[in-house]
């Protein structure tokens, strides 16, 4: 693909399949906003629906709606099983991100109880990390991290030396935060049950955005949040999925009236849910479902391979005008150059990166996201963003970083 001008960007716009679906989304074409893959934008049908719940079900109905949302974890799990190639009752939504790993990570441990090491990447999400140094400590077991190509992201071989007979899970990014790096899920999971491991992956940056089949890769857990590619909000509730070949067998730490077969037994003793129900633990935030409902409709109408396509395309323009434009200025490339290894989002990394994100907001009309030491992520979530908000994007870069007038930022974020 060649882009050479902003009217052959404006070209493909035209001929973009997905180019409708930006309607559906709360829009001004300013400032050009790049950090849909850390908060998506607000679906219009969001509001209205939000409204219609408050107004309505709670305001008109009442304790009565509860006969309807009880069932919207398991309803907007099951839509989201769609999208990540999963079936029906594998997936529910369910408080954060952080406390679902620690949920599936803590049972996942307690069905291998002989083996004593957890293997993670030293650079994940912290998150991800923090919560398993919490249960390495408080188990006294041992977390084995492996470092992986910073850009390219783990090499299936190199990860594999980190795993051994007395591992008993394996936690890992689906799609990199920091690099978009995309890994090599299946052929992982498969190395891992070589060594009778059971694997946990954070689908956070690749759900609604990368193509993902967890059933026929023989993923047995996965994680991920709703507020990203799925627009869903911020503070969204997020997602859980357990192979159903696993659930019976798998049982969660934290006990609570939703997780329990009974609900409303009121029974002196915990029986969980034998099925993907027992994942939960108290009462589900109904606004945030709805929320998640809408988003995640939105996505499985668009087509997960068509959002595919179009990314792709999207990070191959961007691609294009750094080599032109921003490689001579002493920027350097962060993602990887294959369009098959890079999700939804393209790094690109300066000494100067906190100044230029900062000045980029406040003075440039875009709004990418910053990450710790060098790194502006540049998000292009197919659904509303075009391909001349790419151009015209690292145009704005290109000429900030030309200026050599980048202000001083305030102090640096520590993300």
């Amino acid at each position: 693909m060649t882009v050479d001008s902003r009217e052959s960007a404006a070209a493909l716009d035209a001929a973009d399949p997905l180019a409708g679906m930006r309607a559906r989304f709360v829009v001004d074409d300013e400032p050009i906003y790049l950090a849909g893959n850390s908060l998506g934008r607000l679906p219009c049908e969001t509001s209205a629906r939000l409204a219609q719940v408050v107004a309505d079900e709670w305001g008109t109905g009442l304790v009565g709606s509860w006969e309807s949302w009880i069932d919207l974890p398991t309803h907007v799990g099951d839509l989201i099983a769609g999208l990540i190639g999963a079936r029906p009752g594998e997936v529910i939504v369910t408080d954060s991100t952080t406390v679902n790993l620690y949920k599936l990570a803590s049972a996942a441990l307690d069905a291998r109880p002989a083996a004593r090491v957890i293997v993670a990447d030293a650079d994940d999400f912290p998150t991800d990390r923090f919560v398993l140094e919490g249960l390495a400590r408080a188990r006294d077991l041992e977390l084995r991290l492996f470092t992986a190509d910073p850009v390219a992201g783990p090499k299936v071989d190199a990860l594999a030396d980190s795993l051994s007979p007395d591992t008993a899970l394996l936690v890992m990014s689906h799609v990199d935060y920091r690099s978009g790096a995309i890994a090599r899920l299946a052929e992982i999971t498969e190395r891992a049950h070589a060594v009778s491991a059971l694997v946990l992956w954070d689908l956070s940056h690749s759900v609604g955005i990368v193509p993902v089949d967890v059933e026929s890769a023989g993923v047995d857990l996965a994680v991920g949040c709703t507020y990203k590619y799925l627009n869903a909000g911020p503070g969204s509730p997020a997602f859980a999925y357990v192979r159903r070949s696993l659930q019976p067998e798998l049982r969660q730490p934290i006990w609570g009236w939703f997780g329990q077969r009974q609900q409303f037994g009121m029974s002196g003793s915990y029986d969980p849910d034998p099925g993907i129900g027992g994942t939960q633990t108290g009462t589900p935030p109904v606004l945030g479902l709805v929320a998640a409902q809408v988003g995640a409709a939105l996505v499985a109408e668009a087509g997960v391979d068509a959002i595919r396509t179009k990314s792709t395309a999207l990070t191959a323009v961007a691609v294009e005008c750094f080599d032109a434009w921003l490689a001579p200025l002493g920027f350097t490339l962060g993602s990887p150059r294959d369009p098959d290894r890079r999700g939804g989002h393209l790094t690109v990394e300066h000494p100067e990166a906190w100044g230029l994100c900062h000045a980029l907001i406040e003075r440039s009309g875009v709004v990418p996201d910053y990450r710790a030491p060098d790194a502006i992520r540049l998000g292009f979530p197919p659904l509303y963003t075009r391909f001349v908000d790419v151009w015209d994007a690292l145009d704005r870069l290109r000429t900030l970083a030309q200026s050599g007038a980048v202000p001083v930022p305030p102090p640096r974020r520590v993300t």
